[in-house]
């Protein structure tokens, strides 16, 4: 996220790292391997009227080779499963809200720094 933050002017360590423990919950953090390799890691949290995805990290590395793809394809299928529709925020100007919109999520609103996505099954995306 950080070259995201500093294209905008809004990169600052401290402030990055309270923002992430703020949120951060381990029994809700998946962690993304392959050869027992870390790759990256997401959060998919329940709530009562939605599924929400938080904080999908890939290494900058691998990013471009599907496996964002995977994780939210995951999180699609929990959220169909759940009868629940699936929910992120995206950091406005960020390469993540063309990721976003191609795999079904709607814009629901914006706020000064991010846009707020939902997906629900049976809604058009390119699978």
């Amino acid at each position: 996220m950080r070259p995201s933050l500093e294209a905008i002017g809004r990169f600052d360590p401290a402030r990055a790292k309270a923002r992430f423990l703020e949120s951060f919950t381990p029994d809700e953090t998946l962690r993304i391997e392959a050869s027992g390799q870390l790759l990256g890691f997401f959060v998919l949290r329940t709530r009562s009227d939605h599924l929400y995805l938080d904080h999908l990290y890939v290494l900058p590395d691998i990013q471009g080779k599907g496996i964002g793809t995977h994780v939210v394809r995951y999180a699609q299928q929990k959220a169909e499963a759940a009868k629940l529709p699936l929910r992120l925020v995206a950091l406005r100007g960020s390469a993540a809200n063309g990721f976003y919109t191609r795999l079904g999520f709607k814009l629901k609103g914006s706020a000064e720094f991010d846009n707020a996505y939902e997906w629900t099954a049976g809604q058009a995306s390119e699978r």
